[in-house]
């Protein structure tokens, strides 16, 4: 494993050709292709309830379930 490490590092080190330039044209079909589509992002569309009292008597009135997103640790996952 050690072997590995110090040989990726070693990797790192090595001189390389350059980076391409890229158009303006093509970075605006790059970035439309990286970005997520209005059908992918409907539940930005949502009311969302931040506090859960609030939605508890929200969903009480109007009849609905909760739908609750709980996340526990920290948000990058370095727990």
């Amino acid at each position: 494993m050690k072997a590995l490490l110090v040989t990726l590092s070693f990797l790192c080190l090595l001189p390389t050709s350059g980076i391409a330039d890229i158009s303006r044209s093509q970075f605006n079909q790059l970035t439309e292709l990286c970005t997520p589509g209005k059908e992918s992002s409907g539940w930005l569309d949502l009311d969302w309830e931040i506090d859960l009292w609030k939605a508890r008597h929200r969903a009480a009135r109007e009849g609905k379930p909760i739908f609750l997103w709980e996340m526990d640790g920290h948000p990058l996952g370095c727990t």
